[in-house]
């Protein structure tokens, strides 16, 4: 069979209108530095005598004049729209469509009415299943594993589907999250709750495979298991690679061994997610692995071990008002983080953020092409309203990618040592996605 695998580009709208202008597709690749898993293991697991190829809407044109015997797409919620519009152009064609992903996972019935068979879920071990089903003429309209997929088992991803390179690698050592945070999918998923490590030497191998220099960990949290991460840190040494991880700020805080161990593996960055830097509004998170008082502590520990801090943080929580912005701010000044990420909260959908809002009768709208972390509030908001909180949320970035700002965070870098992966990282993160966060983010498409 003819297997295509697509993933969508929110940013897009239309099968037979104008492409995007390159410029516009340039920012949107900008701000899309970093490959994605998925579909890589899912052609690991795909038995040789079928053809696969895969399209990233970010990057290439979809030519629906090509006959496949089946296509996969998988999608976020900011990308479900443009994943549902793609499958009813495709299956308008007569091709086979099957959905899978988190937003998908979340709402299956809905998926189902743009696709012939909807994943529900994790795929590595029903996959096979699916593509013998198709070949028979018997595809079933919903697969689901019986238990998340065995660890030991996920395949290395064949990177070669990707026809395009990316300055950033990527990596998966673990999966799954032990925590409840009430706005994530992850943690709050049957599959994603369950903690799982994939076998070290596999993971270091695909490090050394890697083509890139800098590799990011996908893992949700480096920190959840801090053994396991150090064993693998001590294996990883010597192979001269950079690394970002992504970490819980109060066991990077107290684990000094785990922070040597990270500098002497390549690790060029941490990121956090702080969330917020209010109290109450971790509490309303349920982020209780995060304490306030700890943040600095924790970043002064990574700064002193030569290493980058990028922080996460979300507005629009019950206790938020309007001057959680100017506290934000002031923060990342008095912290000198090195770059940070900020975002609306946003419910997603079998979340509890997202059944609580239910309940209260506060959700604005169901339209999920506006539910994209950015442009709109999709809630109705307690202590700040929805106009105040978007304008906040605009000028704190804006504040954010000032040159000023990015010149003062160059010099930050300067005075920790500077190397041309760090320099490389900064720049991405501060430079080149900064039209990408100041300009085409608030357009609508």
């Amino acid at each position: 069979m003819k297997i295509l695998f697509i993933q969508p580009c929110p940013q897009l709208k239309g099968i037979n209108g104008p492409p995007l202008p390159s410029f516009e597709r340039l920012i949107i690749k900008i701000g899309m530095l970093i490959p994605r898993l998925s579909f890589p293991i899912l052609a690991a697991i795909t038995p040789e005598q079928h053809s696969v190829k895969m399209i990233d809407e970010r990057y290439e044109n979809i030519d629906f004049n090509c006959q496949y015997d089946l296509v996969g797409i998988t999608a976020m919620i900011n990308e479900i729209s443009r994943a549902y519009e793609l499958a009813d152009e495709l299956r308008r064609r007569g091709t086979k469509v099957v959905l899978g992903g988190p937003q998908v996972s979340a709402l299956p019935t809905e998926a189902k009415e743009h696709a012939d068979s909807v994943v529900i879920g994790e795929a590595e071990e029903i996959w096979p299943q699916l593509l013998h089903d198709l070949e028979n003429g018997e595809l079933k309209p919903f697969y689901q594993q019986l238990h998340p997929t065995n660890a030991q088992k996920i395949p290395s991803p064949k990177m070669s589907i990707i026809s395009h390179y990316f300055i950033e690698g990527g990596v998966q050592t673990t999966r799954g999250c032990p925590n409840r945070c009430k706005f994530c999918y992850i943690g709050n998923s049957p599959e994603g709750r369950v903690f799982r490590k994939r076998p070290i030497e596999q993971v270091v191998q695909e490090v050394k495979n890697s083509r890139q220099k800098i590799i990011i960990f996908y893992d949700t949290s480096l920190t959840i298991d801090p053994r396991h991460t150090k064993s693998l840190f001590k294996a990883l040494r010597g192979l001269n690679k950079n690394f970002i991880c992504q970490g819980n700020v109060d066991v990077l805080r107290q684990d000094d061994e785990l922070l040597s161990l990270s500098k002497e593996a390549g690790c060029i960055q941490w990121n956090i997610g702080f969330e917020s830097v209010s109290p109450q509004s971790l509490e309303d998170a349920n982020k209780r692995t995060n304490m306030v008082e700890g943040y600095h502590q924790a970043i002064e520990k990574i700064h002193n071990h030569k290493m980058n801090v990028h922080g996460y943080f979300i507005f629009g929580f019950d206790h938020d008002t309007k001057d959680i912005f100017d506290k934000t701010w002031d923060f990342i000044q008095q912290s000198k983080i090195d770059s940070a990420h900020f975002s609306i909260l946003t419910p997603l959908p079998s979340t509890p953020l997202f059944e609580e809002l239910q309940k209260q009768n506060r959700l604005l709208t169901t339209d999920w092409h506006q539910y994209g972390f950015h442009r709109t509030v999709v809630f109705k908001t307690k202590n700040i309203s929805e106009t105040d909180l978007l304008e906040g949320y605009k000028k704190l970035y804006q504040k954010y990618y000032s040159w000023h700002a990015i010149v003062n965070r160059f010099f930050n870098l300067i005075q920790r040592g500077i190397s041309v992966s760090k320099i490389i990282n900064f720049s991405i993160e501060n430079i080149f996605t900064r039209p990408f966060y100041l300009k085409y983010m608030y357009e609508e498409r």
